[in-house]
């Protein structure tokens, strides 16, 4: 499946955080639901604004969008609320957090470090 594109049951559970936060005004469901998934879009590609598709609407408007929810402090509020209930659906392991013996970086034998 497709990261730039929400399930439904993504969706759900999104539009009623949404619904449930004071600054954002959802409006039709529909044009909401394409404006995130413009936002996964250029997440997921790296793109500029103005490479984002005619499919997701004027990039100038989504851009506009996106600029006042971070203003907003919506993005913040959305990434807290479901980190509380993270799915670990998409996890991701970073190898600075991983601790590897010295001998998988090429370190040699404790023999051979000493100095005779």
């Amino acid at each position: 499946m497709s990261t730039t594109i929400l399930t439904d049951e993504q969706w759900s559970k999104i539009v009623e955080f949404l619904r449930a936060h004071p600054n954002v005004y959802v409006g039709k469901e529909a044009e909401c639901r394409l404006f995130l998934e413009a936002v996964l879009w250029l997440d997921r590609t790296g793109a500029q604004w103005r490479m984002l598709p005619e499919q997701y609407g004027k990039w100038n408007s989504i851009y506009k969008r996106f600029a006042r929810w971070c203003e907003a402090g919506v993005w913040e509020a959305m990434l807290a609320h479901f980190a509380r209930d993270a799915d670990m659906e998409h996890l991701i392991l970073h190898s600075t957090s991983i601790r590897a013996h010295p001998c998988a970086a090429g370190a040699t034998g404790s023999s051979a470090s000493s100095t005779r």
